[in-house]
């Protein structure tokens, strides 16, 4: 009416016989529905974010709102209640199908493998793959891994290829750590999160540490952490370039994406 007739709010109400709070009130809910609903979608894509959290990426998209106003609004979506659900419990209904990748560093799996030193001391190794052509994106040894170290080795394996859309990895602390969700946000990579106790939702990655375990460790003694590298180095060089995967027509992860960059339509995996 407003609108239509170019008059006052004061005398649209009057016309109308509403007061004029319930006209504020029913466009306030009007204006804060985007917010709303941007508020829920942040909130269910980052299920580890709290309010506060959610205002800093409002923030960084640009919305111009507040402490209070971005809490009641998550309150009233009933984004609290998920606190109610356990971790490893929340974490496995966020889970679903899982990306299927058509070509190289779209989607990646990432896990751990332990083992010891010839003295006894225990190590660990950071290991990812690229689930479409099973390269071994990295092996990344250590005394002692965190979510900050992760990160990190990632980066470095990211410098000549870029970063992938998902990553794929279990409940382990240093993969649901805070630095490695903030490392995933600042690079717009998803950790997509397996369902606890069930390694078959990784399985790649788990084939694969089952090759590096018999092939490599299982093979070789180590002396110190230099010598576990160097050995590494040599083995991830020989599995990327010289080993053959049923799975990819025997061919090698280097000749595959080989093959994909001059024909790519005839490159998919045989077996996923």
């Amino acid at each position: 009416m407003q609108e239509r007739f170019q008059i006052s709010v004061q005398r649209s109400c009057a016309l109308a016989l509403l007061q004029r709070s319930t006209w504020y009130a029913k466009s306030h809910a009007r204006d804060q529905s985007a917010l709303r609903q941007r508020i829920r979608d942040i909130a269910l894509s980052r299920p580890r974010f709290g309010y506060r959290r959610v205002l800093v990426m409002l923030h960084r998209e640009g919305w111009d709102v507040g402490k209070k106003r971005v809490y009641r609004l998550y309150s009233l979506e009933g984004l609290q209640l998920r606190m109610k659900v356990k971790r490893r419990k929340r974490i496995a209904l966020l889970r679903g199908k899982p990306p299927v990748p058509t070509g190289p560093n779209q989607h990646w799996s990432m896990d751990f493998v332990h083992d010891q030193m010839l003295d006894g001391r225990r190590f660990r190794i950071l290991t990812v793959i690229d689930q479409w052509s099973r390269e071994s994106v990295c092996l990344e040894a250590n005394f002692r891994q965190t979510g900050r170290a992760v990160g990190q080795a990632l980066d470095r394996s990211a410098l000549l290829r870029g970063w992938p859309e998902s990553i794929t990895v279990d409940n382990g602390t240093e993969f649901t750590s805070r630095a490695l969700d903030d490392w995933a946000y600042r690079r717009g990579v998803k950790l997509d999160y397996t369902r606890p106790g069930k390694p078959t939702d990784n399985g790649l990655i788990e084939s694969f540490n089952g090759r590096l375990r018999d092939e490599f460790l299982n093979v070789h003694e180590f002396v110190t952490l230099y010598d576990l590298r160097e050995k590494m180095t040599a083995w991830q060089h020989d599995y990327n370039h010289h080993r053959p995967h049923s799975s990819l027509g025997h061919l090698t992860p280097s000749e595959f994406v080989q093959k994909w960059s001059v024909q790519p339509k005839e490159a998919a995996p045989l077996q996923f």
